[in-house]
């Protein structure tokens, strides 16, 4: 039963409450009435008989004692014609002998001694049961004096009074119905009145968990609180507001306001003249909370969006920022799980962003790392002081130096954090590296100035002494072909005596208005016939468009008698080499690329190719400063000197000499100005690709 009330609507409660109740007491009410009035019905209709039998008791006494039956005889007819429920009427002597009696038929024996009058009574009434129906028998001694000459006896139907009081009955219980059903319709009236307002508001609660939160559940006003008191204060919060009651309001301008909000206010309020005109019950009451609920909801939840897409920006703008630093960056927890990675961060590691979220270094990191990592982040939560050093990280075979820093993230007082960041110093290193080296490279070129000198002299007397003795010893002697051994050998000597000198000496360029194309052509013409006693053709595209540049001329032969040399010791025998001269797309500075299609350079030759010393020719072939040399003379034009290898497609589209298929081969860009104050461009990446090409670059 309780189960199936609590899935009714709250308006079948209500009328279904109203209704049971109306019921019950109306019941009630009618039973104990009908109870009343038939007491009392009954009660009159028994005086009523007993008043008609002491009527006739009193005027039979003369008829009586005179013997007058005819009297007697119309004195009980007319009682009996009083009304219809009088059953019968008759009078008795004092010996109980029939005087006169209403019996058609003819008198009941019976009667005679069913009721009595004791003696001494003045009255005597009895509930009588016949075969056709029960009636009440009426009593009453006839007296002169003390003396009883008589007695009165009148029958009144119980059936017909029963049934004057049944209509009674049935009029009580009809006017109870009538009035049942006129309180059931307007309970139900009631209900549906309260239940209308509250399903409004019902709906108006259905309709807030959907989103929607610009509501109007209580009834507008007929009359505004700015018209009630002819108020004209435009500045105040309740001016024109139609949806909120002025007392919701904080900050009101009325001289009866208090103020503060709500609490505050209402006491003072209910007192107003607004409040007494526009309040309403107390299920208006809250449709008017609920509207102000609903609209001071929509106001903050338009100012956390506001402040969430604020919060949005910000973060995306410090994401955006944090990932265009080239620095390493992660933020980690006291429990060392990862709340942020830039993007740097996850490039070097080769992580994935989303996935590095939620997870801590052990689940990222080789167990050793982790283990040092972990034992790092650990001293820094316990002391809160930062960690700062230099450490190497390998990657792909190569190593990388950073410069790393740890720092404690606080909230007041507490350490909740750990923030990353770690800057990749590699090029710096180098640079040191590369300084030292200059420095000791300018020492040793010292030396080796010094060195080239004290025995280029005793070289010159050596190769004198040994032409001497050639031309004075048969060549079919033994002895000529040791000497031939000694001369050549010597002039290796001085060659790489005069490399030394040449790396050594510091001599200024006499820069001049040059044709790099005359440079180029003027080597060209040195060297290729040389190159095709090995099968070696060089293929040479010069662009007549570039214009007279500013340079030293036999400075720029040597670079490029140095490169042809190299690109031809890489080939051996049986290659093309390809040198091609043009005027890059800006117009600020001229290219020269020099390619062959020999063995190439080994990936981890690159980086060395330009340092002083350093060569993959065999001993006695080559000193190792020829690159280096070209370099510097390239510096000094303030150009720079790239290397790539293998060599670009497009510098190994023709077949080589005997139809040998090309190698990998090597390519050689030198980018010089125009003009000695010509701004950089990068015009460079119009003749290379880095990928998949190997680049070292310098100048």
């Amino acid at each position: 039963m309780t189960r199936f009330l609590d899935r009714l609507s709250f308006r079948s409660k209500i009328f279904l409450g109203i209704t049971a109740v109306i019921l019950v007491f109306g019941l009630l009410s009618a039973i104990f009435v009908s109870k009343a009035a038939t007491h009392a019905m009954l009660g009159e209709i028994k005086k009523r008989g007993l008043t008609l039998a002491l009527s006739l008791a009193a005027r039979s006494a003369d008829p009586i004692l005179g013997q007058d039956f005819l009297r007697l005889k119309n004195m009980v007819d007319g009682v009996k014609e009083t009304s219809d429920d009088i059953t019968y009427a008759f009078i008795q002597d004092k010996n109980g002998q029939v005087l006169s009696h209403t019996f058609q038929v003819g008198f009941p024996v019976e009667l005679l001694d069913a009721n009595k009058v004791p003696v001494g009574s003045s009255e005597h009434v009895q509930l009588l049961a016949s075969e056709e129906e029960p009636f009440y028998d009426f009593a009453i001694p006839v007296m002169i004096g003390a003396e009883r000459i008589g007695v009165v006896r009148v029958g009144l139907s119980q059936i017909k009074a029963q049934a004057a009081v049944n209509r009674l009955l049935l009029i009580i219980f009809g006017v109870s119905a009538g009035a049942v059903l006129a309180a059931v319709l307007l309970g139900n009236y009631f209900a549906d009145t309260v239940t209308r307002r509250l399903n409004f508001l019902r709906a108006s609660a259905e309709e807030i968990v959907k989103g929607n939160l610009d509501l109007q559940t209580a009834p507008r006003s007929k009359k505004n609180c700015w018209e009630i008191k002819n108020c004209n204060q435009h500045q105040c919060p309740a001016y024109g507001d139609t949806r909120r009651r002025c007392w919701y309001l904080v900050g009101t301008l009325c001289p009866e306001c208090k103020p503060g909000g709500y609490e505050q206010k209402i006491e003072a309020c209910q007192n107003c003249q607004v409040y007494k005109t526009i309040a309403g019950d107390e299920i208006q009451t809250l449709a008017e909370t609920f509207d102000y609920m609903a609209l001071s909801l929509n106001a903050h939840i338009e100012g956390l969006k506001t402040a969430e897409n604020n919060l949005t920006r910000q973060q995306q703008l410090l994401k955006t920022m944090i990932d265009a630093t080239p620095d390493l960056v992660s933020l980690q927890d006291s429990n060392f799980i990862y709340q942020a990675v830039n993007q740097s961060f996850c490039d070097h590691f080769s992580l994935d962003a989303d996935k590095t979220i939620g997870k801590s270094e052990i689940d990222i990191f080789t167990p050793k790392w982790a283990e040092t990592i972990r034992t790092e982040d650990l001293q820094i939560l316990k002391t809160g002081v930062p960690l700062s050093k230099e450490i190497i990280i390998k990657k792909n075979s190569e190593k990388h130096w950073f410069h790393m820093v740890k720092l404690p993230v606080f909230d007041r007082d507490r350490i909740v954090g750990l923030l990353f960041t770690a800057r990749d110093i590699t090029d710096i290193k180098r640079y040191q590296e590369k300084l030292v080296q200059s420095v000791k490279m300018e020492e040793l070129g010292k030396l080796a100035g010094g060195v080239a000198h004290e025995i280029n002299t005793p070289l010159g007397i050596i190769l004198g002494y040994a032409q001497m003795l050639l031309e004075d010893i048969p060549q079919d002697a033994e002895s000529h072909e040791y000497l031939e051994i000694i001369e050549k050998q010597v002039k290796i000597c001085r060659r790489i005596v005069a490399d030394l000198l040449s790396f050594s000496r510091v001599s200024e360029s006499s820069m001049a208005e040059l044709d790099l194309n005359a440079t180029i052509e003027e080597v060209l013409n040195l060297i290729r016939q040389i190159f095709q006693q090995d099968w070696v053709n060089i293929q040479a595209s010069l662009d007549p468009q570039i214009p007279l540049i500013q340079g030293d001329k036999e400075k720029l032969k040597q670079v490029w008698l140095n490169l042809l040399n190299n690109a031809f010791e890489s080939i051996q025998q049986s290659g093309t080499i390809w040198v091609k001269s043009s005027l890059c797309p800006y117009g600020h500075h001229a290219i020269v690329t020099v390619g062959d299609s020999g063995n190439g350079i080994a990936p981890e030759d690159m980086k060395r190719i330009f340092d002083p010393f350093f060569s993959t020719k065999a001993p006695g072939v080559g000193t190792g400063l020829g690159l280096s040399v070209s370099s510097g003379i390239v510096r000094e034009h303030q150009g720079k000197i790239f290397a790539v290898s293998p060599s670009p497609p497009l510098y190994k589209t023709l077949s080589t000499a005997n139809g040998k298929p090309p190698g990998p081969g090597a390519l050689f860009l030198v980018k010089l100005p125009i003009t000695r104050d010509a701004e950089e461009d990068g015009c460079e990446e119009f003749f290379l690709h880095q990928e998949p090409y190997k680049i070292s670059a310098t100048g």
